[in-house]
């Protein structure tokens, strides 16, 4: 489903900035059905891996493939759903406008639009806002919204970056129990937190980025086999980068 290989980026110098390797010749794979986390310290190549799997950026070399496509065919990401860390979109639209917005450019009629934007909007805890301007909206609120939006014509693959991202703790724990619901019906997650006790409840595959190369690509059990939490494992790979 998704596919890199060998993948490699740097963003040329700037006028007050020197080259950057974003990325150092990475691999990892997400299978059907799976979730995967992505994870990191800053810098560390999460947010160019998924600006490249989008087609926002190009690679320099390697290989990456989008449900067997290259990301720079459109038809390869009719399927997903893309839940940005900073939502942006036009303030002056209502909620239901922003999903009927979304659920237009995915192919959407208006029926199908109306009954999928009341089902996540009310999981979502926004049906009674539906009609506020988006601009009356808290951050939490807005980022819920950005959920909607990704979730309106029911993805096969959802990228979500920084999901948690202004949410209080009980919006929080409705965001995990969505996720975990979006698993049990089969849907493919790939996402970025800096949330580590996010990662151990809902991901199970880990991708750990640092410097723009891969640490560690497998499952979550072997990635935890010498410690017992996420965060733990997560220290020791990164304190090993600097003996």
């Amino acid at each position: 489903m998704i596919f890199f290989e060998n993948v490699k980026k740097t963003y040329p110098k700037q006028l007050r900035s020197q080259a950057h390797k974003a990325l150092s010749g990475i691999s990892f794979y997400l299978e059907q059905g799976t979730t995967l986390g992505l994870i990191g310290p800053n810098g560390a190549g999460k947010s160019t891996s998924i600006k490249l799997l989008l087609d926002f950026i190009r690679l320099d070399a390697g290989s990456i493939k989008l449900f067997g496509e290259s990301p720079a065919l459109p038809q390869s990401r009719k399927k997903v759903g893309y839940l940005p860390e900073q939502p942006s979109f036009p303030l002056n639209l209502s909620c239901l406008e922003l999903l009927y917005f979304a659920g237009r450019s995915n192919g959407m009629d208006d029926k199908a639009i109306l009954v999928s934007s009341e089902k996540w909007l009310k999981k979502l805890d926004l049906w009674s806002f539906r009609d506020r301007l988006l601009s009356g909206f808290s951050k939490g609120m807005r980022q819920r919204a950005s959920f909607a939006m990704a979730l309106i014509h029911d993805p096969e693959l959802l990228i979500l970056d920084e999901p948690m991202s202004g949410l209080d703790p009980i919006g929080r724990a409705k965001i995990v129990a969505l996720i975990q619901e979006l698993q049990q019906q089969g849907k493919s997650i790939l996402f970025c937190s800096h949330l580590l006790d996010d990662v151990e409840r809902l991901a199970e595959q880990v991708v750990l980025l640092y410097h723009g190369r891969v640490l560690f690509s497998g499952d979550i059990r072997s990635f935890c086999q010498h410690d017992e939490r996420v965060e733990d494992t997560f220290l020791r790979y990164i304190e090993a980068e600097h003996v």
